[in-house]
């Protein structure tokens, strides 16, 4: 009785977990106006578990039942233990094995009990492995949701493979699901079979082991025993369910021909020469084999005896290593790899279009690029528009920066690497570096349940600078900083409760009347002074818990007591969670894979994050497949979260989604129209995805090309440039992305996203631009840049400048080190290589067209390392062009240097002495007492550059931040 009342209570435990996911699930989808989303996937994953349990429940049990119906009790059952005479339907029985009153050696009592427990727990014996398997059976179908609507929605894509002549769309969505379809039979199959076997064996109508027969003749009784292990009934059953199985084997080998298209061969993915002539006619003839010998034990059903059926499964087997396994092996060796060039060229040529049409680099525009290396005065006079958007500030520098200058108080935190956006400033569009003030409990002195799920729930504004010029400090010159938000950029909602840092549930809403708990500005007014500020949430997010049965579910589903005992959570609060940007895209949008780095903008006056998404698979015919998580990876992975560990031969950036880091809302948009794999997805999930037009003209303003994509598609150009298949095959052509320069062994280097006027082109456009090298040399081999302007007609238009082979270019790494050898450049970093009170950083190395070669352009930061507090600012620019280096204070200077003392046009830093606040109006009215600030300040930034020179660091920067505090008081004068 115990053990019954114990059941129960886990079986309602398990019920109300189950009950308490599925509720908390649909209570989040409907909160973000996705209730359908959840219950079409819901309810198609519940009748897959459903049709997969019944298929192996059923089958499992209903063949059990069978065996039991088609098998008598075993003779130990009765008085005489040797066997029942004359019965042929027993195999120890004398019309089975030999004369009556022939004896074996029996277990008697044993084997009396053993039929007796059986028979009297019949139900329970059928019952609990069925439904065992069928659970199994049941979560495998459901994991498979996904295949099944995505099939049921296909959507043909008027590409057909060149060998089967099908549409691609077969690959895509058909092949998988036939191929679980046949694999959930096989072992529906396999499991119907073992039960039968068990419940003959169990029965005594199959023998294991020959008994031994006491008699005299011993030696001809035991051969006779040999010919009947099995009962004639049992012989029947199972080789029906056999012969089934092998029809389905047999299908499996029919349906593995296709597989060949999307498997791997000795040279790429897809159908080789040995493929098309050999393994496509074996998979063929296996199949033919396996049907053959599935009709030899239909036959048998009838006939009952294994001679036949036996034969030709060993036939078959050997046939099947021969034909499938030996023989292409013996071919692919010793007649296709001698001649493979010629061979497989036809095979290659397919392999190339498949490829570049599958990762979208079937359009890339390639030129040849005869780069300069001489520098003369006036060489970038054409460049003029392009130079002044050369980004000096490093978003994977800076982060510390940000950190020391805006975080206002240990709680909020920026990322380790900011990002690079696009902002309209003064009627003239901007690179920025930006970066979201979130929230950071690890800054959380005291981490209570309160603080951590009520007090602390969200961080504040968006922090941005410009990316081509800084102050004369070297510190960033700001678009939007402080707290309440101040600057050029101008947000109507600066509360981020939904963000890259929200990763704990938190409960918010406050009852009317009541005093706001949750900590909004923590100095109530300009930057960091005055008394904190709280608020109350009053947006439409999150999931309402004043009801006691939903508190004590997501109590559950949390594992947290405190959402049923605290006073906090009441009839008027909203619990927020799933609150990262990714996590709620991934959730809206399963199908999707999404791009490592949400992008913090301000559309429309509020916060928002900008995801892409990516439609991907690993079955297009004959395109070569890439690890996903390698291919994207770079020296800035460790910083943001990887793609997964999967093998990809397509993907399209299908979907655009917008995440409100207010609300939490989440907009998808269709961004690859004619993408096959999108409109299957449109069709199950009809008005998820927005069409392309809903999407604002601001929001347009800031959508990138994504970088994960983009680190893909350089991969696959680094071999797939080339559309010539002798070369392909020779690779002696190859490229690949170089080592970062300035982060060794942490990855390659990173494209960059940066505006440059492509060469034969007038304007500069916002691009995401990457360098490539030979494989394993240094010297640079390409140039490439995607459109990364969504209002410009060329986003997305991947273009290559291939460096002439008669001239050698150096690559990235052989500048840096031509950068860091030069003298000028030592003499100028040597106070920071002594171990003295600042260090030096380097930043990205940005290689840019320009004067018709390419120019290197390096920042170089200064950072105090005594005391805490240090952090990066702007000291020096390097750059080098050909052979010449040149390093300034300024890149004006730097590359006044490098081009005979005149560039030729004039770079973007008329920096200012401020604090780098800057807005589109008219700039306030200077006091008097301001003015005499700044003339302080500007004495002490003068004082600071003699200290640097004289080699005294402490001076330098104690110089600086007089300079800066005086600055600071001198912008309160005009605020």
């Amino acid at each position: 009785m115990l053990l019954i009342v114990a059941a129960a209570v886990v079986g309602l435990l398990i019920a109300w977990s189950i009950a308490s996911t599925i509720t908390t699930d649909l209570l989040w989808y409907s909160a973000v106006g996705y209730r359908d989303v959840y219950l079409v996937r819901l309810l198609a994953a519940a009748g897959l578990f459903v049709a997969g349990m019944v298929l192996v429940s059923g089958g499992t049990a209903i063949n059990m039942v069978i065996a039991f119906r088609m098998s008598r009790r075993k003779a130990s059952q009765r008085p005489e233990p040797a066997g029942r005479a004359g019965d042929p339907e027993h195999p120890s029985g004398s019309g089975g094995t030999g004369r009556p009153g022939g004896r074996r050696k029996t277990t008697g009592s044993r084997g009396r009990t053993d039929q007796g427990f059986l028979e009297s727990h019949r139900r329970t014996a059928i019952l609990v492995p069925s439904l065992f398997v069928g659970l199994l059976a049941g979560f495998s179908a459901a994991a498979e949701t996904p295949t099944m609507l995505a099939w049921w929605n296909r959507t043909p894509t008027g590409t057909r493979d060149p060998y089967f002549g099908i549409d691609v769309s077969f690959y895509l969505f058909t092949y998988p699901w036939l191929r679980f379809l046949v694999n959930m039979g096989i072992t529906a199959v396999v499991l119907a079979l073992i039960g039968a076997l068990a419940v003959y064996l169990a029965r005594g109508a199959v023998t294991i082991l020959t008994p031994a027969i006491l008699t005299p003749g011993g030696t001809s009784r035991t051969r006779r025993e040999h010919q009947h292990l099995f009962s004639p009934r049992a012989q029947a059953h199972l080789s029906v369910l056999v012969a089934v199985g092998l029809v389905l084997i047999g299908l499996s080998s029919l349906l593995s021909r296709y597989g060949l298209a999307v498997s791997q061969s000795p040279l790429f993915t897809g159908i080789g020469y040995t493929a098309d002539h050999y393994r496509v006619t074996a998979k063929a003839i296996v199949a033919v084999i396996c049907f053959l010998v599935a009709a030899l034990f239909l036959v048998n059903a009838k006939l009952r005896h294994w001679g036949v059926p036996g034969v030709g499964i060993v036939l078959m087997l050997v046939a099947t290593i021969i034909v499938q396994g030996i023989y292409p092996a013996f071919m692919q060796r010793f007649s296709v790899s001698p001649d493979a060039p010629d061979k497989e060229r036809p095979y290659i040529v397919n392999n190339i279009a498949a490829t570049r049409a599958a990762f979208g680099v079937a359009g890339t525009t390639i030129s040849d690029y005869s780069a300069r290396t001489s520098a003369s005065a006036g060489q970038l006079k054409a460049d003029a528009e392009a130079l002044p958007a050369i980004r000096l500030m490093d978003p994977a520098v800076l982060g510390p920066t940000f950190e020391q200058l805006q975080q206002v108080r240990g709680f909020y935190s920026f990322p380790g690497t900011l990002d690079v956006d696009r902002y309209r400033v003064d009627g003239t569009t901007t690179d920025a570096v930006v970066a979201a003030r979130e929230i950071d409990l690890a800054g959380v002195t005291d981490k209570s349940w309160n603080n951590v799920h009520t007090v602390y729930t969200h961080g504040y504004g968006l922090v941005a600078a410009y990316g081509n010029k800084g102050q004369v400090s070297g510190e960033p010159q700001w678009l939007a900083r402080d707290i309440p938000t101040v600057g050029a950029l101008k947000e109507t909602q600066s509360r981020i409760y939904y963000g890259e840092r929200s990763t704990q549930y938190v409960v918010v809403g406050a009852r009317p009347g009541a005093s706001p708990v949750e900590l909004d500005t923590p100095g109530g007014g300009q930057g960091a002074t005055g008394s904190e500020s709280k608020s109350t949430y009053d947006g439409k997010g999150g999931v309402r818990v004043g009801n006691l049965l939903v508190r004590a579910m997501y109590a559950t589903k949390f594992a947290d007591i405190n959402l049923m005992l605290s006073d906090r959570v009441h009839s008027d609060s909203r619990i927020l969670y799933d609150r990262t940007p990714l996590d709620r895209v991934t959730r809206v949008a399963p199908w999707l894979k999404v791009d490592s780095d949400a992008l913090p903008s301000l559309v429309n006056g509020r916060l928002v994050w900008i995801v892409d998404g990516y439609t991907t698979s690993g079955n297009y015919p004959n395109s070569t497949r890439v690890d996903l998580r390698q291919a994207s990876s770079d020296s800035n992975s460790q910083q943001r979260q990887a793609q997964p560990d999967e093998q990809v031969n397509y993907i399209r950036n299908s979907v655009k989604a917008v995440v409100d880091a207010y609300d939490g809302t989440v907009q998808l948009y269709a961004w690859n129209q004619s993408d096959p794999i999108l409109k299957s997805w449109q069709k199950v999930y009809p008005g998820l995805v927005k069409p392309r037009t809903a999407m604002s003209a601001d929001l347009l303003q800031h959508v990138r090309y994504p970088q994960d994509l983009f680190k893909v598609q350089r991969q696959i150009l680094g071999r797939y440039h080339t559309t010539d298949p002798d070369t392909w095959y020779q690779r002696n052509d190859l490229w690949e992305a170089p080592e970062d320069p300035v982060r060794s062994n942490q990855g390659t280097e990173p494209p960059y996203y940066l505006t440059i006027r492509w060469p034969g082109e007038s304007t500069p456009v916002f691009r995401s631009t990457a360098a490539m090298v030979p494989n394993k040399r240094e010297n640079l081999a390409a140039y490439m840049a995607v459109g990364s302007d969504a209002t410009k007609p060329d986003y997305g238009k991947i273009r290559v400048l291939r460096m002439s082979s008669s001239t050698q270019i150096d690559g990235p790494n052989q500048t840096a080190s031509a950068i860091n050898s030069d003298t000028n450049v030592s003499a100028k970093l040597l106070p920071y290589q002594n171990k003295g009170s600042a260090s030096a950083t380097l930043g990205n190395l940005l290689t840019l067209p320009v004067g018709g070669g390419l120019l290197y352009v390096q920042p170089i930061y200064a950072q105090r390392q005594t005391g805490s507090g240090g952090y990066p600012v702007l000291r020096f620019v390097a750059v080098r062009f050909g052979t010449h280096v040149g390093i300034g204070g300024t890149l004006q200077e730097a590359l006044n240097q490098v081009f005979g003392g005149d560039a030729g046009a004039q770079t973007a830093e008329n920096q200012d002495s401020g604090s780098g606040s800057s807005g589109g109006s008219a700039p306030p009215a200077t006091s008097a007492q301001a003015r005499q600030l700044l003339s302080q300040a500007q004495a002490a930034f003068t004082a600071a550059d003699k200290a640097l020179s004289a080699g005294d660091l402490a001076g330098y920067q104690k110089e600086v931040e007089k300079a800066r505090q005086l600055v600071t008081r001198a912008l309160g004068q005009v605020r």
